[in-house]
């Protein structure tokens, strides 16, 4: 009887034990067993391979709405395990980053240049926000909606995101949602905001 109640129990933490393993698989960046990953049919490598030059000149350029330039795995291959990305974000004035949410990375935002409004809902329906000046962080938690709002109609911002995962998995609400019908108070509430900020996205948006 013990015996049988010793491999019942054993059988049951191993079966929990590869949920565990398998959840944890799934919502974040595979290990790899070497120092990177190499390209297919290619033996060796140079530094090149690990230099990104698509950012370059993007802070001279003029942008009309909300513009992430990104460099993960699908952009930049060799961050594929190494469990990290970038973006950067372009903000002309009065431009949003609409509702969105990383499922797989936790994000660190610096902004480098104007004035933000910033925000998250936690699990529990509670939002955060602040408003940032350059050369402050604000951390956006892995899974949680969070949104930037550039509330300056005269000033553009820049800022730049790191990301926790070469593939960070980024939802984003439609933004038709805004123009759906629903009504301001119900999106409010939804959100977890006020009237006064719905309208402020909504026009954000449609400039977008």
């Amino acid at each position: 009887m013990t015996t049988n109640i010793t491999k019942s129990s054993l059988f049951l933490l191993v079966s929990i034990f590869t949920i565990v393993i398998s959840t944890t698989t799934l919502a974040s960046d595979p290990d790899i067993l070497s120092d990177f990953t190499s390209p297919e049919n290619q033996s060796s490598v140079d530094a090149n391979y690990f230099t990104y030059t698509a950012m370059r000149g993007i802070f001279q350029k003029s942008v009309d709405k909300c513009t992430t330039t990104k460099a993960t795995k699908a952009e930049f291959p060799v961050l594929n395990g190494q469990g990290v990305s970038l973006a950067v974000l372009q903000f002309p004035p009065g431009s949003v980053n609409p509702p969105h949410y990383h499922s797989r990375a936790t994000g660190l935002f610096l902004l480098l240049e104007g004035v933000l409004e910033v925000g998250f809902v936690d699990t529990k329906d509670v939002l955060y926000t602040q408003r940032l000046k350059a050369g402050d962080i604000f951390v956006f938690p892995k899974g949680l909606q969070h949104y930037q709002y550039n509330f300056d109609h005269k000033r553009k911002a820049v800022g730049v995101a790191a990301l926790g995962g070469a593939s960070p998995g980024t939802v984003t609400l439609p933004s038709s949602i805004f123009s759906s019908g629903i009504s301001d108070l119900v999106l409010a509430k939804s959100f977890k905001t006020d009237v006064k900020t719905i309208k402020k996205i909504k026009i954000a948006s449609k400039q977008s």
